[in-house]
């Protein structure tokens, strides 16, 4: 069976080729990361929602025209990158560019699964080319099931968005981190990340040139596609020392979402994430951070909340912050 339907977005052909090709235009309306060789041959891994990664690669490119790829999710045994194909078919109309979208080779229960997704994130890249964004997706709030490494992926979509606010008139403003302002606290959290990077074995390279969402960005897709590769067994060699894997990925849900409450509060934005995430990010901040942690100097002693705080509250108070810090 074959998916079809054509929206009309509203920019013109280059642009919007660069919004279904481009890692950083991606993120903005389908993605929460991806990694993308546009080049026939050339292979594409996308966390289109936390935990599920569609991997392909492409077989045709026409620049502004046209754009073909083999479709499939990672790991999956029901539909594998070569089992399906996507074609993206872009002609200049009135009012910006027709995008036609074909998707082949589904069974019946694929067709109407993929025929939501695919309604979704059309509808998202029409929102997305009138305003540059097309905002938070729903989809990508509360990942199902949740584990250390899903739960990264969806504390990483919370820490882009902040981060995608964030421009350099901000670098020098204090955060609720009383030792670094936001372009030092940026530099903090691509170590961290870079650091876990090279413990998994990836080659990392931080370039600080970029705008803050895409540094990020561009240093943790290939860490956590690592780290999925690698599962959460077993332990890690930090240098310091050997954790458990589950472990170091809880570290990174920590950096993701608590740093990103951190941003927010420098920025003098609201945060809002789902209650299931922080709930979720809370128990692993219990099972991570213990008094020998705090008295390394990691964290500040757990701050107390109103009986009424909600769960991020909860989270950053259990990190040392207090809950007002920056507002």
């Amino acid at each position: 069976m074959t998916f079809d339907k054509t929206v009309v977005v509203p920019l013109d052909l280059d642009q919007t080729f660069a919004l279904i090709t481009q890692p950083e235009r991606l993120r903005r309306w389908q993605t929460v990361a991806a990694r993308v060789d546009l080049r026939v041959g050339g292979e594409y891994r996308w966390t289109v929602t936390p935990g599920h990664h569609a991997t392909g690669s492409f077989t045709e490119i026409e620049p502004g025209k046209r754009l073909v790829f083999t479709w499939g999710w990672e790991q999956s045994a029901e539909m594998a990158p070569s089992d399906s194909v996507v074609s993206l078919t872009l002609e200049p109309v009135d009012g910006g560019t027709s995008v036609r979208l074909t998707h082949a080779g589904l069974g019946e229960q694929q067709e109407t699964a993929h025929a939501e997704g695919w309604n979704h994130y059309l509808d998202r890249l029409v929102a997305a080319g009138a305003a540059g964004d097309a905002g938070a997706d729903e989809w990508a709030a509360a990942p199902d099931p949740i584990n250390e490494l899903t739960a990264a992926d969806a504390t990483l979509a919370v820490l882009q968005r902040v981060l995608r606010s964030v421009t350099p008139a901000h670098l020098e403003t204090q955060t609720p981190c009383a030792d670094y302002n936001a372009g030092q606290l940026l530099d903090h959290v691509a170590g961290s990340i870079s650091g876990i990077g090279q413990a998994l074995g990836v080659q990392v390279f931080d370039d600080a040139a970029k705008a803050p969402e895409a540094r990020i960005a561009d240093l943790a897709q290939p860490v956590l596609e690592a780290f999925y590769r690698r599962g959460l067994e077993g332990t890690v060699d930090m240098g310091f020392a050997e954790l458990p894997a589950a472990m170091v990925a809880s570290i990174l849900n920590l950096e993701f979402l608590v740093h990103a409450w951190d941003f927010s509060k420098a920025l003098g934005t609201d945060l809002s994430v789902a209650d299931a995430l922080t709930d979720y990010v809370e128990v692993l901040a219990q099972q991570t951070i213990s008094e020998q942690v705090r008295a390394g100097g990691s964290f500040a002693p757990a701050q107390q909340v109103a009986e009424t705080a909600g769960s991020l509250e909860r989270l950053v108070a259990f990190t040392g912050r207090a809950v007002h810090a920056g507002a």
